[in-house]
């Protein structure tokens, strides 16, 4: 999965990022998240995820604060 950052990015996640976060890890213990990280600018560059399958990563988008609150456009 790719995320497109929203054009204020560096305003807009550091409230959200904990929930964001927790969500990350709640995957990750699971074994439904394999990799994620930022690109090198994560503001004209995105970042990228990694799921074991089509369905964890549509069920991780669904309720993801990021997707949720803007912090991403796409």
């Amino acid at each position: 999965m790719f995320y497109e950052s929203a054009d204020d990015v560096m305003s807009k996640a550091p409230p959200v990022y904990p929930r964001h976060l927790a969500r990350l890890k709640e995957f990750r213990d699971r074994g439904d998240l394999l990799l994620v990280g930022t690109f090198s600018d994560p503001q004209a560059e995105g970042s990228m995820a990694v799921f074991g399958s089509r369905e964890a990563a549509e069920e991780f988008v669904r309720d993801d604060p990021f997707v949720n609150e803007g912090v991403v456009k796409a």
